[in-house]
């Protein structure tokens, strides 16, 4: 919450240190991207004749370097297309730019923090700015105090500064589970084992879709700035949703003393195969980030998680074990060709799921007692 002039200093701080990344950047791009002891070779100099402390210029070249190994990471990964795509050609063709107002990494020694004042002290291109207030929840204070560690990046957003605190959390020590809560991700029923009904979710996924569509038909500037607010706006919405739907899992775990037992999804997107619509809805939602959210909070209760294929759990009956095709009627439906039992298809799958959890956990337990001599 810096005042006025302090406003003023910390943006023009933040353009010329993505001024000074920018130009890093094609820096790196011409040499081929070197290690980041060499590329500080071509560069540190002229970062400090421009006026940027030590550190910060370090912090340059640190970011640069990193954001070209994500990048490197991500064509590896396909997260980019095929060898050849528009899209991967596109990414591969120049160097990467830096937003303006993108974040700028500070260590302990350009950035110190007053919990008791709730101010920071930063270094800018203007020297250094003491009391600069900020706010938070109680709870995220007491956090910071007993946990913060590393580095802290400052960025703006829409004329709001914030500063992202790195928090080294101890996990807890995880208890025997009496059983396991099967999770499984859909596209109805965001996850089902605790049902975390869809129907909302999708009515706001398709209203966005709408609004998305009626923006991209202007093809104006401002039309294009409202697309990227939007964008803002609905990833927020979604992981407001995960964090919601993740946190009533984890405490329903840890309530009943349970384990929890996911799915991987790792590939999904590249292993489905769905009709257009189902596509839109598949693409629209952060499932890999409400597995994320699931895993990290479970781990700081203390609760049992694992990982087991879900291979056919939508086909194979909870009750007998028959798997069969025929098996899932309809979205929601699940009526047995074996036992004749009728259950609704995502909780039948979220035992299924919660089943093998149990089996990878046992047979995990088994392996952990050391051999006999």
């Amino acid at each position: 919450m810096p005042d006025a002039v302090q406003a003023s200093v910390l943006e023009r701080t933040l353009r010329t240190v993505n001024d000074a990344a920018n130009w890093v950047s094609e820096a790196a791009f011409e040499h081929g991207v070197p290690r980041e002891y060499e590329l500080r070779k071509h560069t540190y100099a002229e970062l400090r004749a421009r006026g940027l402390g030590a550190q910060a210029a370090q912090h340059v070249i640190k970011k640069v370097r990193d954001s070209y190994t994500t990048l490197k990471a991500s064509i590896r990964a396909g997260n980019l297309g095929k060898e050849g795509s528009k899209r991967r050609r596109k990414a591969e063709s120049k160097p990467i730019t830096f937003r303006p107002q993108a974040a700028q990494p500070y260590d302990d020694r350009c950035l110190s923090w007053q919990y008791d004042q709730q101010t920071v002290s930063v270094w800018t291109v203007d020297g250094r700015v003491k009391n600069v207030s900020f706010v938070c929840s109680p709870d995220a204070l007491k956090m910071l105090q007993a946990h913060r560690q590393g580095e802290s990046d400052l960025l703006e957003r829409d004329g709001v500064f914030y500063l992202v605190a790195t928090c080294d959390m101890p996990e807890a020590e995880q208890y025997e589970p009496d059983g396991f809560i099967g999770v499984d991700l859909g596209i109805e029923n965001i996850a089902t084992g605790y049902l975390a009904a869809g129907r909302g979710l999708n009515r706001y996924r398709k209203r966005q879709l709408a609004l998305r569509a009626k923006l991209q038909k202007k093809r104006t500037k401002s039309a294009k700035r409202r697309l990227k607010a939007r964008a803002r706006r609905e990833a927020r919405h979604a992981a407001n949703a995960n964090h919601i739907i993740s946190k009533t899992i984890v405490t329903e775990a840890e309530r009943t003393g349970r384990g929890l037992s996911l799915e991987e999804l790792k590939g999904i997107r590249n292993r489905v195969r769905l009709r257009k619509p189902q596509r839109v809805a598949l693409h629209s939602w952060a499932f890999a980030q409400l597995g994320d959210f699931i895993v990290y909070k479970a781990k700081r209760a203390g609760v049992p998680l694992v990982f087991v294929d879900p291979a056919y759990t939508s086909q194979t009956c909870a009750e007998c074990g028959h798997v069969d095709k025929r098996n899932r009627v309809g979205q929601g439906l699940f009526i047995c060709r074996g036992c004749g039992v009728v259950a609704h298809a995502d909780r039948n799958a979220s035992h299924n799921i919660a089943t093998r959890g149990e089996s990878v956990w046992n047979a995990g337990r088994e392996s952990r007692v050391p051999a006999t001599p």
